[in-house]
């Protein structure tokens, strides 16, 4: 049993916790005993301490002694993204900017997991700040597919995919701005939830668009997502764009069967040229819930198209101005230079890497004078407009269902010289940001070559219940998530 430990889920762990049947220390011990042997393969983590995470387990296991257990959590190990402050932690953001940071405080999400007895494990990898669809922008290495070395786990939250996908980690805290969540959850085979914007406190994370972040769970299967997500959500008093709306109790909502729905097809999702293979298993999904009940509906959301410019637009504009602290003034990364002005350049110049420069240029680029009102207000108008679709549909049906992604996970170095073909793979996942609408994605099926592909589903405005509901329909009856990655 205990060698076999890792291979469960978190809802399994914690049933076998609360029988006492086995210890925290025994469930930790195995997850690092898997991501030791198999960390050198995949690199899902930029740091890990072993020792640190083990006192969390014995502190848990002490707790269930004296009749103090806090949760279902209570002594269940979560990774964390390295862009998530943790108080004496390193926080990196996959950057050489932030290198020998530590944080000097926790997130809120950080706070309720500690509250709940979680065992904190480890500081998952991820594009440098957040900026990427590949992971392949981190500047200390690049993660790759436990399904297929050569192929990329998707991106930024790249190193929460695969560390899911491996079993190194039971399930993760990621964060999404354009699908960061989505996309590595497709391209791994696993379970990610976007909740609403607002639904989730963004205290202590680290800003990229801060109109578009959202902290959410990854996990292997969508019951562990709705633990997880139980954990995190709701309101906080410093988090200003926090939102204060009434929790349902999600494990629990998985366990009605949904009523009759009406789901929506946009048109727009399933364009000609898009992968067959990817078409095929999304269709097959669409098939499955029409079979259960549900009236399939096609949609339209005629402002699909500029999703994208709309997106590259508000984020780098966004993502310029939240960097602008990063001065090599006061913390991290500082050049040797006595002359101040040298200082910020040459500080800025040597911490960034490439993309990140380009997302600050161009992001100064449309905020700047002659260009501000023609790009950036333009494109917050039709952002507005993206959004109104998407209010305008569910006024005749309940969710949506589309791809995650258009293709299956490529191959690392592939998109890497080409920006444009990099973030075109976000297509079907950034409206959803602009939007501020929640957005689960599940695996539908495998492609020859043995890849994940991901079936998205879109709600309405703090609607998760309703996701996790209708994707644990569809995860009970199929078996793409109880199957192993060929590396765990």
């Amino acid at each position: 049993m205990k060698s076999q430990l890792y291979q469960l889920s978190a809802t399994e762990l914690s049933q076998l916790l609360q029988s006492k049947k086995t210890s925290s220390e025994e469930v930790t011990r195995s997850f690092i005993e898997n991501t030791e042997r198999l960390e050198g393969k995949l690199h899902s983590f930029i740091s890990y301490d072993p020792e640190y995470t083990l006192s969390q387990a014995r502190a848990s296991d002490q707790r269930r002694r004296e009749g103090k257990v806090r949760g279902p959590l209570d002594g269940i190990p979560v990774s964390i993204k390295d862009i998530i402050s943790e108080k004496d932690q390193p926080l990196t953001c996959g950057s050489r900017f932030m290198k020998d940071y530590r944080s000097p405080y926790d997130a809120t999400v950080i706070e309720k997991l500690k509250a709940q007895g979680a065992v904190l494990w480890g500081r998952l990898n991820l594009d440098e700040f957040a900026m990427g669809s590949s992971t392949e922008h981190s500047a200390f290495q690049i993660t790759h597919n436990p399904w297929d070395l050569a192929s990329v786990p998707g991106g930024s939250s790249g190193g929460c995919g695969a560390a899911i996908a491996a079993q190194q980690t039971p399930f993760a805290l990621g964060s999404d701005t354009g699908g960061s969540i989505r996309q590595p959850a497709a391209f791994c085979g696993i379970c990610g939830l976007k909740p609403t914007y607002g639904r989730v406190s963004r205290y202590g994370l680290t800003a990229f668009a801060s109109s578009l972040d959202q902290i959410g769970p990854m996990a292997k299967c969508v019951e562990d997502t709705a633990l997880l997500f139980q954990a995190i959500a709701g309101y906080d008093e410093s988090d200003s764009t926090s939102l204060s709306e009434e929790i349902p109790h999600y494990t629990q909502a998985l366990q009605a069967s949904p009523s009759p729905k009406r789901i929506g097809i946009p048109k727009e999702y399933f364009p000609q040229g898009m992968d067959t293979e990817v078409r095929e298993a999304v269709e097959s999904a669409i098939a499955f819930y029409q079979k259960q009940g549900h009236e399939i509906v096609e949609v339209t959301l005629p402002h699909t198209e500029y999703a994208i410019a709309v997106y590259y637009i508000v984020a780098t504009a966004e993502a310029s101005s939240n960097l602008a602290r990063f001065d090599g003034i006061r913390y991290t990364h500082r050049s040797p230079h006595s002359n101040a002005i040298d200082v910020y350049f040459r500080s800025r110049s040597e911490g960034f890497g490439e993309e990140v420069k380009r997302r600050i240029m161009l992001g100064t680029y449309v905020l700047s004078s002659g260009y501000y009102e023609a790009q950036y207000i333009r494109a917050q108008k039709v952002r507005t407009l993206i959004r109104q679709d998407f209010l305008k549909a569910f006024e005749t049906v309940d969710v949506l269902l589309t791809p995650t992604s258009p293709t299956t996970a490529f191959k690392i170095g592939a998109k890497i010289e080409d920006p444009l073909a990099m973030y075109l793979n976000d297509i079907y996942t950034v409206s959803a940001n602009l939007a501020g609408i929640p957005g689960i994605s599940i695996p539908c099926g495998f492609s020859k070559k043995n890849l994940p592909i991901g079936l998205q589903v879109l709600g309405q405005f703090f609607q998760e219940a309703e996701l996790l509901q209708l994707a644990y329909v569809f995860e009970s009856s199929h078996d793409f998530h109880v199957r192993s990655a060929p590396l765990s």
